[in-house]
């Protein structure tokens, strides 16, 4: 782990690069989001609609855009739209190939209904039948694995909304993001050794065990980036909660775990200006929990903005999910499993029936 070179005969795709220049991908995702032109009138509700890397972005959006917005955001994970979606909403249509069914289904239903629509994608059916439609459309990169691309698909949102004037002080947040990312970047480094890099001293400590990451407030869509990347790269259980909602349910599982709890490990997320309601919830919760000999893990955000420490800790479990698939001698980048269940699911002909009817609409 202490050997670039090393992580390199594993790292066969260099997924490893994706964390590194995560800096770069978020200052070039900004500059492609200012070369689209957005004109619609005020939407009174917004919904992204995606799936898995495409629809996490939607989820950060939400955590973000919470207190200062005051449209509601939701995140459809689906084949069609929430019945309240008409020509009053804005609809972000996320597909990195530009070929997933749900979404392509969800844009669909979007034009139907009359909807302002925004596509991002790198290409395919998604973004033909925007241009056609005469949707704005946003390219992004070709060629990245679907999860890498968190920052083509996320930050253009707050940057349209901006645009549209929802939301305001998007780009001073930003400037400071590049900066922080930059030093998380340059402290998880390869070349960096596991006792002076949080990333390779996470992924050690939790090796052999499933890790449950606990989020809050802001930290929620966070804590779920950070399992999922657990899974597509480490090829890994895991899962996520947030406070207080785990108080009320998950916090009794750990009661009696007997041999279950080894099983486990716990990464909190955790934030130098907690809530002193919330401090004292995570500070009672792990106290509780450590009576069960579990593993427990912190990972601290960095920055002043909201933007930047959401994505500080984005981006340390990016590192942290690559660094653990090295220790287990796997490849990172590679997704079998969901390559063979998109190669049966579609055979059931859902996308075809979809694209016909978008040629006609065309």
């Amino acid at each position: 782990m202490d050997s670039p070179y090393e992580i390199g005969k594993v790292d066969k795709s260099n997924m490893i690069s994706f964390c590194v220049n995560a800096p770069r991908h978020y200052a070039e995702a900004a500059k492609l989001a200012r070369t689209v032109s957005v004109e619609y009138s005020e939407p009174q509700s917004i919904i992204v609609t995606g799936m898995g890397g495409s629809a996490i972005g939607g989820e950060l959006l939400k955590d973000w855009a919470r207190d200062t917005i005051k449209v509601p955001i939701e995140v459809c994970r689906d084949y069609s739209l929430p019945t309240y979606a008409n020509r009053n909403t804005l609809v972000f249509a996320v597909s990195y190939s530009g070929e997933t069914e749900e979404t392509l289904s969800s844009f669909l239903d979007a034009v139907k209904r009359k909807c302002m629509i925004v596509t991002l994608s790198s290409g395919g059916a998604l973004n033909e039948f925007a241009e056609k439609l005469g949707y704005p459309n946003l390219l992004v990169p070709t060629g990245l694995a679907p999860r890498a691309t968190l920052p083509y698909l996320f930050m253009p949102t707050p940057l349209i909304l901006e645009k549209l004037e929802l939301v305001s002080k998007v780009s001073p947040e930003f400037s400071e993001v590049t900066k922080v990312l930059k030093q998380i970047s340059e402290e998880n480094s390869p070349e960096n050794a596991n006792n002076v890099n949080l990333s390779k001293t996470l992924a050690l400590s939790v090796k052999g065990t499933i890790p449950v990451v606990y989020g809050f407030g802001f930290y929620r869509a966070a804590a779920q980036r950070f399992k999922t990347q657990f899974n597509e790269n480490s090829k890994n259980p895991a899962k996520w909660e947030y406070f207080s909602e785990l108080n009320h349910n998950e916090i009794v599982g750990w009661e009696k775990p007997e041999n279950l709890a080894e099983c486990f490990s716990v990464i909190l997320i955790r934030d130098a200006s907690e809530p002193p309601e919330m401090l004292r919830r995570i500070e009672v919760t792990k106290g509780l929990m450590k009576q069960q000999k579990l593993g427990i893990f912190e990972v601290s955000s960095k920055g002043r903005s909201r933007l930047a420490r959401m994505l500080s800790v984005v981006c340390v479990g990016d590192f942290t999910s690559v660094y653990l698939a090295v220790l287990k001698g796997i490849d990172p980048t590679p997704v079998k499993t969901i390559d063979v269940l998109k190669a049966k699911i579609k055979a059931t002909g859902v996308r075809e029936k979809v694209i016909r009817q978008l040629k006609k609409m065309a």
